[in-house]
């Protein structure tokens, strides 16, 4: 029998009982700490309050204060054995046949929350953030359009996860605008290097795994194991710059054309939430060496979309359709490797994907891509855009479908603003 819950939710909601995403938000006006808490249909649930209830009550959160801090990074750090017991509690509360909650008016009343009557957060505190490049359609379109057809994907990118650090003081949750930046640009002919707004405002489709136990400083994380140190999974938006990162980046990589921005979506989706879409990984080759060998290669089948509503417009307009099952390198392998230095990742850190891009024409996960850098603009309704323009609103939307739910992520968006003066 299908579990089901004592709350409605609706058949197209993202947020089944199956799902339980883990987020914090404020009440809408209030002052106070955020509160941790977990999806449920239209509401919050206020884990603070399951907890002050004692209706925690397994071997590893008994009398534990993880549910009442403003992050999530204690619980984070407590691992896999904590995040079943906090799932199966929380999904045995809200099920149909369970009293506790159901039957309790005044706890319902304090715990469940309207999402239209709470504000979203950073669940977690970031303290580094990194940035892959893992998608192999991503990446053979930038090499075509940079450096040509003959050899567009440089040969150490089928043997390794390649990434860069990028900035986590920068990364913001779903709604937030973002500033257009301004920086340096291609000269043209003899004349200095262009200084102003950025005239290529790209976003850039992505997924982004929060880390939860960390490792210690030289000890690196097998693949096989690396499993247990992601708790979740989150939609991201990698704003780029695209023409501030095209002047900057030889010889060492991404710097302001992309650390002015990247917006995350509020709810972390656990792994044990994704499992029943976890998919076969494509097939590697050349075989990646040992320490990137896993016993079982798989990605997640989550189907992603990409709207843009132009500065103006009342409706929005589909201009990518994708799925984190596109990536050539997984997550569980971008996480080994981001170890096997003796890197020490920590609680709350983010993991983004790159790009995600499939082999379609209207798989294509940024602007850079869609547009082929300007050359062929995207239309949109009655206009037109190459490039970001002040005023456009981006919206990503994640989800599973299958077994008669969805396992959803809700929406990541934001809006760019001109910039300040």
């Amino acid at each position: 029998m299908a579990l089901k819950s004592f709350i409605n939710v609706h058949p197209d909601s993202h947020f089944p009982i199956q799902n339980l995403p883990f987020g914090a938000f404020k009440t809408q006006h209030s002052t106070a700490l955020p509160r941790l808490a977990v999806a449920i249909g239209d509401y919050v649930l206020d884990l603070s309050q399951i907890a002050e209830a004692g209706l925690f009550n397994g071997p590893l959160l008994t009398g534990s204060d993880c549910f009442f801090q403003p992050t999530l990074n204690k619980f984070l750090a407590m691992g896999r054995p904590a995040w079943k017991e906090a799932r199966e509690t929380l999904q045995k509360l809200l099920s149909s046949t369970e009293p506790a909650l159901r039957d309790n008016t005044e706890l319902r009343h304090k715990a469940l929350v309207p999402m239209s009557k709470v504000e979203m957060v950073l669940p977690m505190e970031i303290g580094d953030y990194t940035d892959f490049f893992s998608s192999m359609h991503h990446a053979k379109n930038c090499g075509t359009i940079f450096v040509g057809p003959k050899a567009p994907i440089p040969p150490n990118w089928f043997h390794l996860p390649i990434a860069y650090h990028g900035r986590a003081s920068s990364i913001v949750i779903s709604g937030t605008d973002i500033i257009r930046p301004r920086g340096q640009g291609h000269p043209a002919g003899n004349s200095p290097p262009y200084f102003g707004p950025s005239l290529k405002l790209d976003f850039e489709l992505e997924m982004a795994a929060v880390v939860g136990p960390g490792n210690e400083l030289g000890k690196a994380i097998d693949v096989n194991e690396a499993a247990d140190h992601i708790f979740g999974v989150v939609l991201m938006n990698d704003w780029s710059a695209r023409d501030i990162q095209a002047w900057e980046y030889v010889p060492l990589g991404p710097f302001l054309g992309k650390s002015f921005g990247t917006t995350v979506s509020p709810w972390i989706v656990t792994l044990d939430a994704l499992e029943p879409f976890a998919c076969d990984a494509p097939k590697q080759d050349p075989p990646p060496l040992p320490y990137l060998a896993e016993k079982i290669s798989k990605n997640y089948d989550i189907a992603l979309e990409v709207q843009i509503k132009p500065c103006g417009q009342k409706d929005s307009s589909v201009v990518t359709r994708s799925n984190l099952k596109n990536l050539y390198w997984t997550l569980t392998q971008q996480l080994a490797h981001h170890t096997i230095n003796g890197c020490n990742l920590r609680p709350g850190d983010l993991l983004g994907t790159g790009t995600i891009s499939g082999p379609e024409p209207d798989s294509l996960g940024c602007l850079l891509e869609l547009t082929w850098n300007g050359q062929k603009p995207l239309s949109l309704k009655g206009t037109s855009r190459k490039y970001l323009e002040d005023g456009d609103e981006v919206i990503f939307t994640g989800c599973c479908k299958g077994g008669g739910y969805n396992v959803g992520f809700g929406t990541c968006t934001g809006k760019v603003v001109p910039p300040r003066d």
